[in-house]
């Protein structure tokens, strides 16, 4: 079998639906896709802002805006340290566009870049960040395991208050205020709200600390935290964040303030530069388009581009960075090709010396010419084509004398990747020089002369966690769709249901459909005119990097896939995206 080719099984979701649901004023198919993700009642698809959770249920949230608002009060200098991913980039946004408008005038942003670096409050960022001569520094998106970071900030006489997503290791660092629903003794619900998220719910208690002040009286207007929703929004779709209760309603609330204009020149920019429609704005858009051309800066040189197209309110300074994100970005896709089609040659041979023994659960590669930047995506598009966990390496520096290794892992369902390096770390001390991250992706660094060493670690922890029902691929779908219901209304109805995304996916359904033609679009994509097995209309969809070889044998065919609107020349009408199709042999 051509490793080109993924296999996978449909399996229906469970279809029974809550008596809150069933006897809602709901239509019928999203009432069973409600119910497929676990909303049990209409409270949960309630996304009014009323409904978030209090800021005050954050550990250690009252200490780090009481510091922050001091500073504020004292024209102290405060310095936001940021990631240099999106997540990064719009919180680093965020606050200082927070900051500003509580009034100070004395804030400034610093984001370690990758390559120079590396992530996180580091001792040498740190020395950076003394040139800034900070009285106050807050990192964002990072520092819960920068514990030399914050002890070196703490020695030049800076307060540090760190407010971070990821999950702690042993260890906490020392700063004046830790900001972490994932630290021990937090009670915020939740757990998997993005960087930006918690420094979104930092300004709302540094606003409260300030108004408790009297900070905001006649002369100064109390500013509406609502307005950087749409960063909210931005930085939690790209993270890939689970789309918890609360999660939906930051981005669901960011996604309608896009939808009605009122957003950064910046990430309208962004929008124009991919081509899409603001006004109509979904999920899906920031996941696919926007997210990426942000991160672009980020992978391939300095997020600082991406942090001042969402800072300024210059439309014509944020159209001149959007062009340039755009360009980083057709520039990264390039990059990646390449090296997916170089690890995808490694594979063919891994393969073929496999003399038909099983390939390990874990997927383990390096090459010294991979970019850094991009090995992440390297792993996502690896883990997908072959449904396990990846781990990318590529060399930390161009330097010839740098010997060590950068990693980024991507999971698969039923394992924390994180909890597997944390494993790897105790069972062999000194193999991982440092890593963290969440349970479906983290970042490690290596010697490179360990490489094998981490890499048969890594093959078995792996294989002694995975079943072999683990690696076989399901696709779980919302069940089928009636011809009465296979309409353009109804893709209008589930687009505008979400907002869909990590946990909370895009509604896919299966149906048997019989070929009416076909034909090979953009050199790589299968267009088809599919007749529905229980109508009598054609409905149009593509197979996206599907050849005609992918085409089961039968005319009739077994198909999961989602409903799209298709716009094109001003003409709205539905389209099936596929997600995978097997012969229907029944």
């Amino acid at each position: 079998m051509s490793i080109h080719r993924r296999v996978r099984k449909i399996h229906r979701r469970d279809q029974r639906i809550p008596d809150a649901l069933q006897n809602a004023a709901l239509h019928p198919v999203l009432k069973r896709i409600y119910a497929n993700r676990q909303v049990s009642s209409l409270a949960q698809i309630d996304y009014t802002l009323d409904r978030l959770i209090n800021y005050k249920e954050l550990k250690g949230i009252d200490t780090a805006a009481n510091i922050l608002a001091d500073a504020i009060l004292r024209r102290e200098k405060i310095l936001v340290v940021g990631d240099y991913d999106a997540d990064g980039a719009t919180s680093t946004a965020l606050v200082v566009r927070a900051l500003n408008s509580f009034g100070s005038d004395r804030v400034d942003y610093l984001v370690p870049n990758r390559f120079e670096y590396g992530y996180g409050l580091t001792p040498e960022i740190v020395a950076v960040a003394t040139d800034y001569a900070p009285d106050v520094l807050i990192t964002v998106d990072n520092g819960i395991s920068s514990i030399e970071g914050v002890n070196a900030a703490h020695e030049q006489g800076i307060r540090v208050v760190v407010t971070d997503h990821h999950l702690p290791g042993a260890e906490l660092p020392g700063a004046d205020a830790i900001v972490n629903p994932n630290q021990p003794g937090c009670g915020f619900a939740s757990k998997s709200i993005a960087g930006v998220g918690v420094a979104f719910y930092l300004m709302l208690a540094v606003r409260a600390a300030l108004r408790d002040r009297a900070w905001f009286d006649g002369s100064r207007a109390e500013p509406n935290m609502a307005e950087l929703l749409d960063l909210v929004a931005l930085g939690t779709v790209a993270d890939v964040v689970p789309l918890d209760d609360n999660n939906r309603i930051l981005v669901e609330q960011g996604i309608r303030r896009m939808r009605a204009g009122k957003t950064r020149v910046g990430i309208r920019a962004l929008f124009d530069a991919a081509g899409k429609d603001i006004r109509a704005c979904t999920s899906t858009d920031l996941g696919f388009f926007i997210g990426p051309r942000l991160n672009a800066a980020g992978r391939l040189e300095d997020m600082s581009a991406g942090v001042e197209c969402l800072i300024t309110d210059d439309a014509g300074v944020a159209g001149t960075i959007a062009t340039e994100l755009n360009n980083l970005n057709t520039q990264r896709k390039q990059i990646e090709q390449g090296m997916l089609g170089q690890a995808l040659e490694e594979m063919e041979t891994l393969l073929q010396a496999l003399e038909g023994e099983q390939l390990h659960a874990g997927l383990c590669l390096y090459n010294p010419h991979w970019h850094q930047g991009v090995i992440g995506l390297l792993a996502s598009r690896i883990k997908e084509r072959f449904h396990r966990p990846v781990v990318a390496f590529a060399n930390a520096s161009d330097d010839a004398g740098s010997s060590e290794l950068k990693g980024s892992a991507r999971s698969i369902r039923g394992l924390h990747i994180r909890d597997v390096l944390d494993s790897i770390a105790t069972r062999h001390p000194g193999l991982i020089q440092k890593f963290g991250g969440h349970a479906m992706a983290a970042g490690l660094s290596i010697e490179r002369d360990r490489f094998e060493a981490f890499r048969q670690a890594f093959e078995q922890e792996v294989d002694s966690l995975l079943s072999a029902d683990a690696l076989e691929e399901v696709v779980e779908t919302d069940g089928s769709i009636g011809p009465e219901q296979m309409s353009l209304e109804t893709a209008e109805l589930i687009e505008s249901a979400g907002p869909w995304g990590q946990q909370f996916p895009e509604p896919v359904f299966d149906n048997c459909f019989r070929i009416v033609d076909w034909k090979i679009v953009g050199e790589k994509h299968l267009k088809m005119q599919l007749l529905h097995d229980e109508g009598d209309k054609t409905i149009d969809a593509i197979a996206f990097n599907t050849l005609a070889d992918d085409l089961p044998s039968l005319q009739k065919i077994h198909v999961a896939y989602r409903m799209n609107v298709n716009e094109f020349r001003n003409n709205r009408n539905l389209q099936l995206i596929v997600d995978c199709m097997s012969a229907d042999e029944q």
